[in-house]
């Protein structure tokens, strides 16, 4: 689980007792678009989507300012000893300047294989002279609620905490922050973006609000000498309150970010060499082979091989007849019989014939009744 500076159980439990004195809000919803579109990707497909990556940050005049890395790996995710869960680690990390002033993001996330958050934490600071502030939010999904924890540290001390439960079956469709990374790599590699996207995500200050991803087609992007083309995604959320956020990402066939703009921000993120793309290894088509007639009589090896497997039949046989003399007068004895009897039915009278001679059957005297009914016989 997500180290260090986390509420503890307590905390999340008391806000999880909360949830019945809270009034329902209305959240919007997710179109059936964007539902149908997280419930159709596979573990197949994400898989290609997992590695890490490193962009730096440029100012307007050209200057190097920040970087911002991504990893996402596989993980583990546990509530307690006895309960564990295959799942994603995300984890993402910006440190730059923002006006001289030093400031750093971090997002730590488990996501499902269904990319659904299980827990996040998000930390923002900024570092003024002297007066440090630092933005800590939780996010952790407990026995059907999703509760979010905001807290705001100032010179290292909590000045001001919140914590708000969300009922999940109200969050069908939410795409966190770390799970949106993931998202944007598997449209990126599908290089196609479902219409009428509208997701449901946190704003800035991780309230329910909607985020709509558009595809805005290829353009070209020189990397170092190279110019490729890339795939141009379109990310706006929409908050509850303040004005809509807009990112636009750039992409990489592989699903490679290749550049990263906020609308209206003069900072950019850039890749700074060309990565070697990723490729999956598609198997070779199965050969098919023709059906050739086979005549065994006219090929000698097979027909040799016929007749040698013949002769060691007959060898064996012979000698199993020869070592068990007893078997010619039981079988001679059965013919007389039988065609004295001549019966109509032969297998019924093969089964009553032999079977005093089965050891599943209990002993009994060598010759039965005329009038005692057979099993062998069907009754009428």
């Amino acid at each position: 689980m997500a180290a260090g500076n986390l509420p503890s159980a307590k905390h999340v439990a008391k806000s999880l007792e909360t949830v019945k004195d809270t009034p329902v809000k209305k959240f919007p919803n997710a179109s059936k678009s964007a539902i149908e579109f997280l419930s159709l990707i596979g573990t197949d497909e994400i898989q290609p989507c997992l590695f890490e990556e490193t962009l730096v940050a440029v100012s307007e005049n050209g200057q190097t300012i920040g970087t911002f890395s991504i990893s996402v790996k596989w993980s583990h995710y546990s509530l307690d000893e006895w309960c564990e869960e295959n799942c994603y680690l995300v984890q993402a990390k910006s440190k730059g300047t923002v006006d001289n002033i030093p400031c750093t993001t971090s997002i730590t996330g488990y996501v499902t294989t269904r990319l659904e958050t299980l827990e996040q934490h998000t930390e923002e600071s900024m570092r003024f002279r002297e007066h440090p502030v630092e933005t800590r939010t939780h996010v952790v999904k407990r026995q059907g609620q999703m509760v979010v924890t905001k807290t705001v540290i100032e010179r290292d001390e909590d000045i001001h905490v919140n914590s708000s439960p969300y009922n999940c079956e109200l969050l069908h469709g939410l795409v966190s922050e770390s799970a949106n990374l993931l998202v944007l790599r598997v449209m990126a590699r599908r290089q196609t973006v479902p219409e009428n996207a509208i997701f449901l995500s946190f704003d800035s200050d991780h309230h329910i609000c909607t985020s709509i991803y558009r595809a805005l087609g290829f353009q070209k992007q020189r990397i170092n000498k190279e110019e490729v083309d890339v795939f141009v995604i379109d990310r706006t959320v929409h908050s509850t309150e303040g004005i809509p956020l807009n990112w636009q990402f750039y992409f990489l066939s592989d699903g490679h970010l290749s550049r990263r703009v906020q609308v209206g921000s003069p900072d950019i993120m850039l890749i700074m060499q060309m990565p070697i793309l990723i490729e999956i290894d598609e198997p070779d088509p199965r050969p098919v082979f023709g059906k050739i007639p086979l005549d065994w009589e006219e090929d000698v090896e097979l027909y040799s091989q016929f007749l040698d497997r013949k002769e060691e039949l007959q060898a064996s046989h012979a000698t199993y007849v020869r070592r068990h003399p007893e078997l010619s007068n039981l079988l001679a004895d059965f013919l007389q019989l039988l065609l004295l009897r001549k019966p109509d039915n032969v297998v019924t009278f093969a089964a009553e014939y032999f079977a005093p001679f089965s050891v599943q059957n209990p002993p009994c005297r060598s010759f039965q009744s005329s009038d005692k009914p057979s099993p062998f016989r069907s009754r009428v």
